[in-house]
């Protein structure tokens, strides 16, 4: 069972069924707890009527929703961490429940052995006759795909792959009043051919939503950006929407980090011309102070939607560094904003205006909270439930007989697959959530040799993590070890860092705890209770700007065999 301190008791489903049967050697996981809160929650009072930002914490990025009736259906980037595509249920656009994982079988995609930033990019959700369509780019891993389904709780069908959009990345659906279907995606300019780096357009072809096909001419119909005099770069994420006689489209530029900026045009076709609003950007915080206090920056990729009584919300990605330029190790959140129309044209934010952490919630029906997915939170895993929540994650594959549930525990089998193989280890992690984070958990494990090794692993990608693991010394005592990754240079097996003996037999509870830009390692396993195994480790090392890619820290059990 899932529980949630300050949250109702939910049971949450994810797609393996696993064996009852017994292995040697396994690692046993009692339970797990994760618990997190920000140092600018204690400012952040919310009265009656007003929610906070972001709406979903953690490595949630490149948000996507669509409505339905009073439903709210909102995906993200998973990248190369499965399974895919989370999505989220709301009736309120506040309170968010994950109810599945799009690519959630084995065999739907294959990422390889790249690069964790590869994988799941950015989804796009739309529903039409009934029928609930996500495409989406599985980067170096097949490219542009559409799956369906006809309950956002799944099955989802597919993936059906749409070669015609080319190398591009980020398609998104539009389902016009006529009957006909579009997809826009980025790509490159015509002629395939930078004029400068980071040049890219916004491309529109008619979708057959019947066959789940392109079809007819690909016409691009932004070429680098608002204006391409000031050669913006990476022009992404398009969405495409009707209103008022007019087609809008809407992309972000500039790239994801600090200088992210959302953009807007309209046109009276949807093959265009398009025309640039007055005012552009129309969300940023690249015009703001780096040094501000409680900054949250990168905002952009954003998608909008219509409340059934006309109101327009948009739901975006942003960051929250705790030092400056992209120093932040919970990865790409998901906010929300109210989006006003001012001369026929939308503008989520007025330029120099900060994102703000709380504001009037939308007025809809007040919706369900289940698990928290935003500020302070203490959530435990007993493991005692037939499948594991749909927040854990697993890099690269899934499938594979080295982890099941029985006896209220999580068992892992130790294979020799290291965290900095490129490969599958035996992992099963969650995201960090906010900047002071702890994660906690208890471990039975007798290493039978040295290089066996099971505990906590802490990962931003496959060059940049660390661990705290159960181990066998050479002399055979057991011993708990701290161990770092900290560049590509760096032995894929890891550095050790810091060792303390533990007693030869019995469950030892092992704790991570992040502060910020600082990593603190802990056992207890005995009357002395907690003692610190390593305290102050370099966290920025599990930094975007350290690290590079579009992930956050995620953290979990993990077993390893000797080589």
């Amino acid at each position: 069972m899932v529980k949630a301190v300050w949250a109702p008791l939910l049971a949450l489903a994810l797609m393996l069924g696993l064996s009852d049967a017994g292995y040697a050697g396994e690692a046993r996981f009692d339970w797990f707890e994760y618990q997190g809160a920000d140092p600018i929650d204690a400012k952040v009072i919310l009265e009656p009527g007003k929610y906070r930002n972001p709406i979903l914490a953690g490595f949630y990025p490149d948000p996507s929703v669509t409505r339905v009736g009073d439903d709210f259906y909102l995906v993200n980037s998973s990248f190369g961490w499965l399974p895919g595509l989370p999505l989220f249920h709301s009736r309120d656009l506040v309170n968010w429940t994950q109810v599945s994982n799009a690519i959630d079988r084995p065999g739907m995609v294959d990422v390889g052995k790249g690069g964790l930033t590869g994988g799941l990019f950015a989804p796009s959700i739309s529903h039409h006759d009934g029928l609930y369509y996500i495409v989406n780019t599985c980067f170096y891993c097949g490219g542009n795909y559409v799956i369906t389904a006809k309950d956002p709780k799944g099955p989802w069908f597919g993936p059906v792959w749409l070669p015609d959009l080319g190398h591009g990345i980020d398609p998104s659906l539009f389902f016009d009043k006529d009957g006909r279907a579009w997809i826009v995606n980025n790509d490159l300019p015509a002629g395939a051919k930078e004029d400068y780096e980071g040049h890219r357009a916004l491309w529109i072809q008619e979708f057959d939503p019947k066959n789940l096909t392109t079809k007819g001419p690909r016409t691009m119909i932004v070429n680098g950006g608002v204006d391409i005099a000031t050669k913006p770069v990476y022009v992404e994420g398009p969405h495409l929407y009707a209103k008022d006689g007019f087609y809008y489209l809407t992309a972000a530029e500039g790239g994801t980090g600090p200088a992210h900026a959302q953009m807007i045009w309209r046109s009276k076709s949807p093959t265009g011309p398009y025309e640039p609003g007055p005012v552009n950007p129309i969300l940023t915080q690249r015009d703001l102070s780096p040094g501000r206090a409680d900054p949250v920056e990168a905002a952009g990729h954003a998608d909008l939607v219509q409340l059934p009584n006309g109101d327009w919300w948009a739901v975006f990605l942003a960051v929250r560094p705790y030092a400056g330029g992209e120093m932040f190790n919970t990865g790409r959140d998901t906010f929300l904003l109210p989006v006003r129309w001012v001369d026929g044209w939308p503008r989520i934010l007025d330029a120099g205006s900060v994102i703000p952490r709380k504001a009037a919630k939308p007025n809809l029906k007040p919706g369900n909270p289940g698990l928290p997915t935003t500020g302070p939170m203490v959530i435990r895993d007993d493991f005692d439930g037939p499948s594991l929540a749909p927040y854990w994650m697993t890099p690269r594959r899934l499938g594979g007989n080295w982890h099941r549930l029985a006896d209220g525990a999580l068992h892992l089998i130790p294979r020799p697959v290291g965290l900095g193989d490129r490969a599958d280890p035996s992992l099963w992690a969650r995201r960090q959530q906010h900047m002071d984070a702890r994660f906690t958990t208890e471990l039975s494990f007798t290493p039978d040799r040295p290089g066996d090794r099971a505990g906590l692993a802490v990962m931003q990608n496959d060059e940049h993590w660390y661990r705290l693991t159960l181990e066998r010394a050479a002399d055979g005592t057991r011993v708990v070890r701290v161990a770092v990754r900290a560049g590509e240079k760096q032995d894929k097996t890891g550095k050790v860092l810091a060792t303390r003996p533990v007693p030869a037999t019995g469950p030892v509870q092992l704790r991570v705890t992040a502060r910020g830009g600082a990593y603190d390692f802990l056992v207890s396993a005995g009357p002395e209770g907690w003692v610190p195994v390593l305290t102050g480790a370099d966290g920025t090392i599990l930094s975007t700007a350290t690290a590079g890619g579009f992930l956050g820290v995620l953290a979990g059990p993990y077993a390893e065999a000797g080589r």
